[in-house]
């Protein structure tokens, strides 16, 4: 299959189409400006209540009868132009493929980290992989689901998403025989000075502390001069998470030591339980060991995991004040971007500029002795995260559906991700059924490895609404890397959202029995021995990933429960059909407190996610007769955690013989916090071949 890199096979098409959209846009801005100005978002209402001088009502006297006025002369226009667009429509491609060229260079260094199809490692490799619904309709939808300021808020979206994925990680795992929660420390932030050179980026299986706990501490070193260290190393004093400021070098003795208070003797020290001498500690140039130090491999493991500096990210050096960074890493600057968003409009000084500074997450993990990585009867990690997952592989978004917000989203995304699927689905008449298409499927496929073939079926049997729209499914064939035999080791990833009508669990389930079929044609066209040796392709992975509409826990929803979807793939959230996990949280947010100060950022909205008390006021549960009011008068649960429709789905079988398919951790996301109403979900996926490294 050929990868569709222009919506239209020629020029003359593709000016057509623009030049009748030309004629068309006066008409649908006027609608949105009407509507607009007609359904305030719950922020507007408490901007005006709040403002004396307000005069709303006389505004919208005033300003309806013009927009209708124009409206009703720019009708001819746009009739016009319709009659051009429609008919272009049949020969519009699915999707269009984009790609953002890098150096040979960076493709170099992108290659040894990783990053492009190389020689596949014998142990094998981690990818990880995000879904979001970022509800970036027409601003006069999008209003009804209380957001509003599309076109700002998909550059924003685009900056956050970015932002996440391309900071350092620090996570740290610590030994214990009675605790196996996170720690509250694993939702600080740690903020290091960010040099090119200062980290290199390492795959999650190289960041596992089982595997290479040796390689771990080096990482956290910083330099001679700080007192803890005892060789030079990238970065200073400063850089290092134990320390906050530069120290002499004058004294490399352990009394300089800020973890200890005196020289060899430490009782009172935080790392270490009972006095024993701390000469052989490798925060200590000495030599006698300290078999309790949580730094060494057999208490604490810290792995720290950073993208390569390449092209697509700005150095530090050369960071401009006025760059349209929007950095939302830290805690601060997350408040006061979205507070300038909200308050400017979204305009294109939302942002708060970044500074020279990252913010470092740092998780720490408490787990069982003797237990890999372990939390209750879970063999893999799983949190609540303020940010996107760093060295994110592959994001899938869903409700993309306004053409000028999917531009600002893209150019957003390629600073970070090089092959992007967008503009995705059917307008008009042509396509999967009779019935006009207003909008198109609003998915959207990233991915930072070479998409090799790509393809799109829309759901025929959309109803009501939902059928103004070309919901379907997107499928695509990634390279991750090849082979000692020469083989392809690739990857299929499938992209969907499903219908959203409540009640209609019968077109929900049958739109699953299509995209188990349709996945299994798109496997098996793809599949053809490729070069001159006719090898076949080596699979290494199958997801399913996007907002499938029903959750696990409604019983209105049971029929998708039991769906034989769930018998392919795997949900690393659920315990059986009905029932999730106890740490698994609903993802759908309720909009009339999107605006709320207590989640008005991604810090604070993580806060309220991770207290079972609080996230009641904001989550949306399925329906039920035992409800109470809360203090701000909404229904809520007495039991459950919110109803879960956006999935990450993962396949065991039918990929290589012998290779596996294991979780490394699972995350819920708030770093969009205040500009959808989802919440993000992220799954790290560690393929191992069951070979040793040679």
């Amino acid at each position: 299959m050929a990868l569709h890199a222009s919506p239209y096979p020629s020029a003359l098409l593709c000016f057509l189409d623009g030049l009748s959209w030309g004629f068309i846009f006066p008409c649908y801005w006027l609608v949105n400006c009407l509507l607009g100005s007609c359904v305030p978002t719950s922020l507007e209402k408490r901007r005006r209540s709040q403002d004396p001088c307000s005069f709303s009502s006389l505004s919208v006297l005033v300003v309806v009868p013009l927009y209708l006025l124009l409206l009703l002369a720019s009708l001819p226009f746009a009739l016009l132009g319709f009659l051009v667009w429609a008919p272009l429509q049949t020969a519009r491609q699915s999707y269009l493929y984009t790609h953002q060229p890098v150096s040979d260079k960076q493709r170099a260094a992108e290659q040894g980290a990783g990053l492009v199809p190389g020689e596949w490692r014998p142990q094998g490799r981690s990818f990880c992989f995000s879904s979001a619904n970022v509800c970036l309709l027409p601003d006069a939808l999008a209003r009804f689901n209380n957001l509003a300021d599309t076109q700002s808020r998909a550059g924003e979206v685009g900056r956050r998403i970015r932002n996440g994925a391309s900071r350092p990680q620090i996570k740290i795992y610590i030994d214990s025989p009675t605790n196996t929660s996170i720690s509250a420390a694993s939702f600080s932030s740690l903020a290091m000075q960010s040099n090119a050179g200062g980290f290199r980026r390492t795959s999650s299986l190289d960041q596992r502390p089982e595997s290479e706990p040796a390689d771990t501490t080096p990482l956290i070193t910083s330099s001679a001069e700080c007192p803890a260290h005892s060789s030079p190393v990238i970065g200073s004093a400063s850089d290092c998470p134990l320390h906050s400021e530069p120290l002499p070098s004058s004294n490399q003795d352990t009394q300089d030591c800020p973890l200890h208070p005196c020289s060899q003797s430490v009782p009172d020290c935080p790392l270490h339980p009972s006095s024993q001498s701390v000469s052989d500690c490798p925060l200590h140039p000495s030599s006698q060991s300290v078999p309790d130090c949580p730094v060494h491999p057999s208490g604490v493991q810290i792995s720290i995991s950073a993208p390569e500096a390449n092209g697509r990210q700005e150095p530090p050096r050369n960071h401009r004040p006025d760059a349209d960074t929007g950095s939302l890493d830290s805690r601060t600057a997350s408040r006061e971007s979205l507070t300038r968003f909200h308050g400017d409009g979204g305009g294109s000084g939302g942002g708060v500029p970044s500074n020279n500074t990252l913010s470092h997450r740092t998780s720490v993990f408490k787990r069982h002795v003797g237990r890999k990585r372990r939390h209750g009867d879970d063999g893999f990690d799983h949190e609540i995260s303020a940010f996107f997952p760093a060295n994110l592989d592959f994001l899938c978004l869903q409700e993309v559906f306004e053409e000028r917000a999917a531009g600002s989203l893209r150019r957003q995304l390629h600073r970070y991700f090089p092959y992007l699927l967008s503009d995705v689905g059917r307008y008009a008449w042509r396509g999967c059924c009779s019935r006009f298409k207003f909008l198109n499927s609003g998915l959207l496929l990233a991915s930072r490895y070479p998409i090799l073939d790509a393809h799109f079926e829309c759901y025929p049997n959309g109803r009501g609404e939902d059928a103004l729209a070309s919901k379907g499914a997107l499928f695509a064939k990634v390279q991750v890397g090849t082979s000692s035999t020469g083989q392809r080791v690739v990857g299929y990833i499938a992209c969907t959202h499903l219908h959203a009508i409540e009640g209609d669990a019968a077109v929900r389930c049958e739109q699953l029995d299509l995209l188990l079929e349709w996945g299994m044609v798109f496997r098996k066209a793809t599949s053809c021995p490729v070069g001159e040796k006719g090898l076949e392709d080596q699979v290494a992975f199958d997801v399913i990933l996007g907002d499938l509409n029903f959750d696990n826990c409604s019983s209105e929803d049971k029929l998708e429960q039991q769906h034989v979807l769930f018998t392919h793939y795997k949900d690393p959230c659920r315990l059986g059909a009905g029932e999730d996990k106890p740490w698994a949280l609903g993802t759908l947010l309720d909009t009339d407190g999107l605006y709320d100060e207590e989640v008005s950022s991604p810090e604070s909205l993580q806060k309220v996610m991770e207290n079972e008390e609080a996230r009641k006021e904001y989550l949306v549960y399925p329906k039920s007769k035992n409800q109470c009011h809360s203090q701000k008068g909404r229904k809520i649960p007495l039991k459950g955690n919110g109803r879960r429709i956006d999935y990450i789905l993962y396949r065991e079988d039918g990929l290589q013989p012998e290779w596996k398919v294991d979780i490394e951790e699972f995350s819920f996301i708030t770093q969009l916090a205040g500009l959808t109403d989802h919440l993000s979900v992220a799954i790290r996926l560690a393929v191992a071949t069951g070979e040793e490294e040679p």
